[in-house]
């Protein structure tokens, strides 16, 4: 923070000292967010992945918010756009829907394929997800738990780069440091599991960061295994879950971090 931006904000802080408690808390609302600058001239968009699921029967399609990839949407991608734009200087686009096969793709750089459990890749898409990946984009999985889920996961991948392994990315890893400094890789629990009492779902009982490098040790692919991300970016306006604020503060953390640092490297 700049000194100057401390010494305003220490004022203000001061001042709300002789505020009635009453109005506390409209008095804070009303206070600027000091925003971080550091990144200024960078862009980015929330671009979920609409894929085709082996799960879904096509006799039986759900409706459109109801599949597979598009779980946790809308307010997670708005909740976390908000956030972003928010807390830093980075340009931030409204969210957007492609198909791996939309020539729109080439436009962005990060990408996001929620419960890759149920991904099933084209063979078409294949390549083109090959493609993206070697040419510098990043492609974010989330939502994904337990072994069944995992093996899945990691038999699509393998089509799409055969020769080249997934491995855990764990702190000191700057991508624990790139704007938050955490010190372990958190477990959100999705909101399931936080009614049930738990962190894990589906056997999935440590979370793991896992990634895929390019030939320069770039992470292409980021796996957020055993954590349930979107959940905690989704449900962080619901103040009937006070509980729940934990998960959502370890997920806007580690979210945002994934995004620069793939911005930024």
């Amino acid at each position: 923070m700049k000194r100057g931006a401390g010494l305003v904000l220490t004022a203000v802080l001061a001042g709300l000292l002789m505020v009635e408690p009453a109005r506390l808390s409209q008095a804070l609302a009303q206070i600027p967010v000091l925003q971080d600058d550091r990144f200024a001239g960078l862009q980015w968009t929330f671009v979920r992945i609409r894929y085709f699921a082996f799960t879904v029967d096509s006799r039986y399609r759900l409706d459109y918010w109801g599949e597979p990839w598009a779980i946790d949407a809308p307010a997670a991608e708005q909740n976390l756009s908000r956030r972003l734009r928010t807390a830093t200087a980075i340009q931030v686009n409204d969210p957007i829907v492609l198909t791996l096969d939309d020539p729109k793709l080439w436009d962005h750089g990060w990408i996001y394929i929620v419960e890759p459990g149920n991904l099933r890749l084209r063979d078409h898409e294949v390549s083109i997800v090959r493609e993206f990946l070697l040419r510098g984009g990043t492609a974010t999985f989330d939502d994904f738990h337990g072994p069944y889920e995992w093996d899945n996961f990691e038999k699509e991948m393998k089509r799409v780069f055969p020769d080249r392994q997934l491995v855990d990315l764990e702190p000191p890893h700057p991508i624990y440091s790139v704007f938050y400094n955490l010190n372990a890789y958190p477990q959100v629990a999705g909101l399931g599991s936080f009614f049930a009492g738990r962190t894990w779902e589906k056997g999935g009982f440590v979370a793991r960061l896992r990634a895929i490098l390019d030939d320069h040790g770039r992470p292409m692919v980021l796996a957020n295994w055993n954590t349930d991300m979107g959940d905690g970016v989704e449900w962080s306006n619901a103040e009937e879950y006070p509980g729940y604020i934990k998960f959502t503060a370890d997920a806007y953390r580690m979210f945002i971090n994934e995004i620069i640092y793939s911005l930024t490297h």
